[in-house]
């Protein structure tokens, strides 16, 4: 049964995913069943086309939500995203509440925003077009990445622009801009993320953030994140051929 990222959000409990960069249907098919909460599909770092991502929705279908993560905040990659049916849009490096709002009216059909119409897989192929434009301005997530100082700097303003479902922070693009790459447990970095959860918490506005273990990402599901991605398919299969080799030898 599919159900809305965008409310399921708000409800305030986590949820897990994790990261899907190999253009595989098969292996992000695996994931589904592994049991996850959504995945992240990523198109900024991997090399999967808009193509690819279309058919791992099509594999998946309802069953869990794909969020894809577009590659620069960008009309025509939100605008093809979504109307391949994704459950909501991650844009990266999002820097002020200019960008923010940019994202945010690109993501929302007229009036609230400004995305173009399409007949697309989203619609049915136009088959269910009334229903989709009816219900996608509050059915589909908007997620925006905070992984830069700049936008740190910028925070209180950019939680003030309507539309926005979730915050997402990239720990390791925000640990570079800070000339920490990698640290994470530097005491600035830490106050950087709390910041923004703490002007998150004012706005009501969801927060999530990326890890590489269980481990990683469980204080900050202590502290109220909710939208967690936990490790990359290509670590994960990786790890755990690993396993298998280093237990047979």
């Amino acid at each position: 049964m599919k159900y809305s990222l965008s409310k399921k959000l708000l409800q305030g409990l986590p949820l897990v995913g994790t990261m899907v960069t190999l253009p595989s249907p098969e292996l992000t098919e695996i994931l589904c069943s592994a049991g996850f909460d959504w995945l992240f599909i990523d198109l900024e770092h991997s090399a999967m086309s808009i193509k690819d991502a279309q058919s791992i929705l099509q594999t998946i279908g309802p069953q869990v939500p794909c969020v894809i993560r577009v590659p620069v905040n960008d009309e025509t990659w939100i605008k093809k995203s979504l109307d391949i049916g994704a459950s909501g849009i991650i844009v990266p490096q999002i820097l002020s509440a200019e960008e923010a709002a940019q994202a945010v009216r690109w993501c929302k059909y007229p009036p609230v925003g400004s995305r173009s119409v399409g007949i697309a897989r989203a619609q049915g192929y136009g088959a269910h077009f009334k229903a989709y434009v009816n219900s996608a301005n509050t059915e589909t997530a908007v997620i925006l990445q905070i992984e830069h100082i700049n936008a740190i700097h910028s925070i209180e303003s950019i939680v003030e622009i309507p539309g926005i479902d979730c915050l997402f922070i990239g720990p390791y693009d925000l640990s570079a801009s800070m000339g920490k790459m990698g640290h994470m447990n530097d005491p600035e970095i830490g106050a950087a993320i709390a910041k923004v959860k703490k002007c998150a918490d004012r706005a009501d506005l969801p927060t999530g953030i990326f890890g590489m273990t269980p481990e990683v990402v469980k204080p900050y599901i202590e502290a109220g994140f909710t939208l967690i991605a936990v490790n990359i398919d290509t670590m994960i299969f990786g790890d755990a051929a690993k396993k298998i080799v280093t237990a047979s030898r």
